[in-house]
């Protein structure tokens, strides 16, 4: 069974004792665990609720925090809606997830889908908090980009999000956690039930809230651990604010942790533990690395136990991709024509090639972004760790380019430290251009190198590829 055996996420919170002085805090309200828990910030009705299928689609994360408090162990199954996954998708997860209630703080969205019973956020319910008796044993059900543009729906529960949540590390001084993802996400959920577990205080951007302002308030609340991921980061590090922050952990996922990014924060925060960590949404949390190099020790996979023994993780590379067995993975996914999501012997394909180099393995890129050059396979991720680490460099995006001889090309979009035109940058761009030649294969360095402002971000974090 998975080491953390919270019932309920409100008898977790009950069980940490953080209900008088831990807070939740938003940009624009705060409360303790427990007035979250209790109705205080968001008043929702048992009756209309127990055993009900109810799916949370609110622009503001507080919002959202307080529901999820209340709701795990009283509706059947919670489906948390991302505000940046378009609404044209709403009717469609509504009906796969058998949703009847929908909980939103828009009040054009609720007329727009007359099917589902609409609780307005702001308007109070009941004057009553809801009856915890009758516990039921609540699905969590979370979207994932799927590769025709509709999300796929991952259902876990409360178990096996919490799987990879060990006992609270530095116990000598309190924790206060914070986030550059949305909750409603799987990497910022497990940090929102990371601090509800452990009893920590919690600080949740706004929506666009400005980074000289959220470093502000992270600032006032103290925040000593702090996630995000490497784009989170990277544009975080622009921004003159983050020296007024000063955590003790600092932690990347999402995306592949290059060697630039994690030398520019340790060389930000030099009293913090920078940690890497691997996780998905279907797969759940593997493993976290802190010694501060990219890629991770063959130990890793190598002295994993038998699945059931110990921690219930086991890992293995299987057509360079990595598979994963663990408690914390998700159970299925929903939807009468969804794929499987584990194979016959219950691991879950990753989809993230691994190479071995030196003793080390590397995570390469996703096995459905290869750029095919003349029949030889590129990983755009592989090719950017090289050009990011050229110290004139910031972030760099590679795609492909048509070609009619070798079927495609590799381009490079390049954001510069500082701005660089004219010969300057013809000179830069070859210097680049050298620079990937002394560490790439011939057919992975890019044909062209191009200088650009700024590369688009998703809400989830990560740099937007182009499909190919």
């Amino acid at each position: 069974m998975p080491r953390n055996r919270a019932q309920t996420l409100w008898s977790a919170i009950l069980v940490a004792d953080s209900l008088s002085s831990r807070l939740v805090v938003g940009p624009d309200a705060t409360a303790t665990w427990g007035e979250l828990g209790a109705g205080s910030v968001l008043e929702l009705s048992s009756v209309e609720l127990r055993d009900r299928s109810v799916l949370l689609a609110t622009v503001d994360q507080f919002a959202a925090a307080a529901a999820l408090v209340q709701l795990d162990g009283v509706a059947r199954r919670i489906v948390l809606y991302p505000p940046d996954i378009s609404r044209e998708h709403l009717a469609y997860v509504a009906k796969t997830a058998e949703a009847e209630i929908l909980i939103t703080d828009q009040p054009e969205v609720g007329p727009a889908h007359p099917q589902l019973e609409c609780i307005l956020c702001g308007r109070t319910i009941t004057p009553q908090a809801l009856d915890r008796g009758q516990e039921v044993a609540t699905e969590w059900v979370l979207l994932t980009s799927g590769t025709t543009g509709v999300p796929k729906l991952v259902v876990h529960t409360l178990a096996s999000l919490v799987a990879a949540i060990g006992p609270q590390r530095d116990s000598s001084a309190p924790m206060v956690w914070s986030t550059f993802y949305d909750i409603r996400r799987y990497g910022g959920l497990q940090i929102f039930l990371r601090a509800a577990l452990g009893g920590s205080s919690l600080v949740l951007p706004g929506v666009q809230e400005p980074t000289a302002e959220f470093f502000a308030r992270a600032d006032a609340h103290g925040v000593t651990h702090i996630s995000g991921t490497p784009s989170h980061w990277r544009r975080a590090l622009m921004s003159p604010s983050a020296g007024l922050i000063a955590p003790s952990y600092v932690r990347l996922s999402g995306e592949i942790a290059d060697q630039a990014i994690l030398n520019q924060l340790q060389a930000q925060y030099p009293q913090a533990r920078v940690a890497h960590a691997f996780a998905s949404t279907e797969a759940g949390v593997l493993f976290e690395v802190e010694d501060g190099l990219m890629g991770f020790s063959p130990g890793m996979i190598e002295q994993q136990p038998i699945f059931g023994q110990s921690n219930g993780l086991e890992l293995k590379v299987k057509g360079q991709t990595l598979r994963v067995r663990s408690y914390g993975s998700a159970s299925h996914y929903l939807g009468a024509d969804s794929p499987p999501l584990k194979d016959a012997e219950g691991f879950v394909d990753t989809g993230d090639a691994l190479e071995l180099r030196d003793g080390r393995y590397y995570f390469v890129g996703r096995r459905d972004g290869v750029i095919n050059v003349g029949g030889l396979k590129v990983h755009p991720e592989e090719v950017e760790s090289v050009i990011n680490r050229h110290p004139e460099v910031r972030v760099s995006l590679v795609r492909t380019k048509k070609n009619p001889i070798t079927g495609a090309l590799v381009v490079a979009d390049v954001v510069l430290k500082t701005a660089t035109y004219g010969d300057g940058a013809q000179t830069l761009q070859r210097e680049i251009m050298q620079f990937c030649r002394g560490e790439l294969a011939q057919h992975k360095v890019p044909v062209a190198i191009n200088f650009v402002p700024v590369l688009a971000v998703a809400a989830s974090g990560k740099l937007v590829r182009p499909r190919a």
